[in-house]
């Protein structure tokens, strides 16, 4: 058991945590939850030994390990994974080398009577007991199967550590803290970086586990899955629920309802109390009860209401302008990145893509880390050129673009609020505080520098960023990763309220599930399409994967193009290409093409009616202004109804 007792962190002047005091049971698992900067991650630290309060104490067992993941940490990345992996086993391999030593000496020696053999014996017995306990199976084969349950490949095991990224890399950090089987694992945002297979499998994984757990995560899912019991941290304070975390919502809902309703009937009470002292006080014939009620008052236990921190994201897109109906298209699309050794062979990613995204659709992009959802994000952003085939943004499209990494989007020098000054125009740089205080940056906060800022100010930055402009396309890369619960649902509220089109990169099962309506799987190289939600497809997936399981003794099929995934209810199921008659399919491709042609032919008027208002805001003395602006109405007219055409054409 570990005893938290009288706890307390104070930075200056100050105070992160004010004397708390809680107990970690053997065999519990906990999830500690508030919002960022709340003190989750210092009360892991404290557990761990990592930081020392500034009073108060922990008190754990001398024999009793403890397994540590941070959010941040330092590697060496001089060894493969598998090298990487298997050295928590270095006592281990101790062990058996003196086992095989001890042995050895036993077979040499014949003082079999002696004290000093019998000590050999002992320590023989000793070691083989504990070697049975910790090898149910050979080190290498735990390890092979935690880093493949955690989303490697069996043929990445023997690549260099430096080959990777800091994501897959954590990955290795997180197995080497599950090889150990601490008695108690203390694991900070341990999904962050992993897809929703690997999260899958850890969630198995620390059900099973009988040590104690406490761990921070903002995926609601696999805290109600992994934990029995929430701590939550309020403003230096904590509430302890013994219930995992949907429950808790529920029951710190009623508490606090119970208290207001508790706190209001006492204010009553002595408000007519007081009432009646104060009526009564100068009377002789009531001063025994004036008395009476004087005492009742000074003996009463106030009823305080618990401070809330009501602090939340205020998130509002703007209404998006109308774009074409295709919104972005990937054809026979091979992509990936130029090479850097200079070889002049591309890294290819993924091959011969065909991919469509229409107006108003909200789509995810799921997969493992490293199978092109990022890169693919990088086509639509047009930050990659195709290898081969082709992908374009549609007509009329206006892209808003969130990155997973904020070092390469937000300037580390500029000031919170520069950061939103320097891309506002018009009448919204008046608003730029409100929407600074929308998302949580309030008084001096506007004054910090971007390089000072926590991974989830950056993230609410960033999101700010995206509501100056009316982007009719939000192009989302893992936006929640630093975000607290309460911050995600608020933007999951935001993004089902935008009538533009979404597509976001996330691992966030919560936060997709009723959010996107259609799912791209990146794997091996292709790209699979799921009708439905996120909860639709892991079904689908998980059917998927046990008859890939059943296939196993067969050869494996040719990988098609692109698969489509068929929709649970026939009556749902769009009808393809190949299921439309000739004259449908015929009139299908005319209707198409007025659409193109629609599109350029504004385009066109576009562009000659800006060149008209060239001249006509600065006419020389020779320009015919009658003429022109017959011209350019004449043109307006023209637009007007091509534009009414469009809109008919792709509804």
């Amino acid at each position: 058991m570990i005893s938290i007792n009288n706890l307390t962190v104070a930075f200056g002047g100050f105070t992160l945590l004010d004397d708390i005091s809680f107990h970690v049971s053997d065999g519990e698992h906990i999830a500690l939850v508030g919002k960022n900067g709340a003190g989750k991650s210092t009360i892991l630290k404290l557990i761990a030994g990592v930081e020392r309060p500034t009073s108060g104490s922990i008190m754990k067992p001398k024999e009793q390990t403890v397994g540590y993941l941070p959010q941040i940490m330092s590697y060496s990345k001089d060894t493969t994974v598998m090298e990487a992996a298997m050295s928590v086993f270095a006592d281990h391999f101790t062990m058996g080398e003196r086992v095989e030593e001890i042995s050895r000496e036993l077979g040499e020696r014949t003082d079999y009577e002696s004290a000093a053999y019998h000590r050999l014996i002992e320590e023989l017995n000793e070691l083989n007991d504990k070697l049975a306990m910790v090898q149910s199976e050979s080190p290498a084969v735990l390890a092979e199967k935690t880093l493949v349950g955690l989303g490697f490949k069996k043929s990445e095991l023997g690549r260099q550590r430096s080959t990777f990224s800091q994501g897959w890399n954590m990955r290795v950090e997180l197995a080497k803290v599950l090889l150990t089987k601490p008695d108690v694992l203390l694991l900070d945002e341990p999904t962050n970086h992993l897809d929703i297979e690997s999260i899958q499998w850890l969630e198995d994984y620390l059900f099973g586990y009988r040590g104690s757990v406490v761990l921070i995560s903002h995926d609601r899912r696999f805290l109600d899955r992994v934990t029995t019991r929430t701590v939550e941290i309020v403003l230096g304070h904590i509430y302890d629920y013994k219930v995992p975390y949907s429950k808790y919502v529920e029951l710190r809902r009623e508490r606090m309802e119970q208290q207001r309703a508790a706190y209001e009937n006492q204010q009553r009470m002595i408000e007519k109390t007081e009432e009646f002292i104060e009526r009564f006080r100068y009377k002789p014939t009531k001063s025994n009860q004036v008395q009476s009620r004087i005492k009742q008052l000074d003996k009463l236990e106030r009823i305080e209401i618990d401070i809330e921190d009501n602090s939340a994201l205020h998130v509002k897109f703007p209404p998006a302008p109308r774009s074409g109906q295709i919104v972005f298209q990937a054809k026979a699309l091979t992509g990936g990145y130029p090479s850097r050794d200079g070889s002049g062979s591309p890294k290819v990613v993924f091959t011969d893509i065909d991919l469509t995204v229409e107006r108003g659709e909200k789509v995810a992009f799921v997969g493992r880390n490293g199978e092109g959802k990022s890169t693919m994000m990088k086509y639509i952003t047009g930050e990659l050129r195709p290898i081969a085939g082709s992908a374009s943004l549609g007509y009329n499209v206006a892209l808003g673009y969130y990155a997973q990494n904020q070092e390469d989007v937000l300037d580390r020098n500029d000031t919170v609020y520069d950061t939103l000054d320097k891309v506002a125009v018009g009448d919204i740089r008046t608003k730029l505080r409100d929407i600074l205080g929308a998302f949580l940056f309030r008084g001096e906060d506007i004054d910090k520098k971007v390089a000072v800022l926590s991974g989830g100010e950056r993230s609410r930055l960033a999101m700010a960023k995206l509501i100056l402009h009316p982007y009719n396309l939000l192009a989302l890369d893992e936006p929640t990763n630093h975000m607290d619960i309460r911050s995600k649902d608020v933007l999951k509220q935001a993004l089902q309220r935008y009538d533009g089109t979404l597509v976001i990169v996330s691992h966030d099962r919560d936060f997709l599930d009723g959010l996107v309506d259609k799912v791209y799987e990146f794997r091996d190289g292709h790209v699979k399409e799921y009708l439905g939600g996120v909860q639709d497809f892991i079904e689908k997936r998980r059917i998927e994967t046990l008859q890939d399981l059943e296939r196993t003794s067969q050869p494996e099929p040719k990988p098609q193009k692109q698969e489509k995934a068929p929709v649970e209810e026939a009556s749902a199921k769009p009808r393809t290409a190949s299921s439309l008659s000739f004259y449908e399919q015929k009139e299908q491709r005319r209707k198409q093409k007025r659409i193109e042609s629609c599109e350029k032919k504004i385009a066109d008027l576009e562009a000659q009616m800006k060149e008209l208002e060239k001249v006509l805001a600065a006419p020389s003395a020779d320009t015919d202004i009658d003429r022109l602006t017959r011209e350019y109405l004449e043109l307006k007219r023209t637009l007007d109804r091509t534009m009414e055409e469009w809109i008919e054409l792709s509804n």
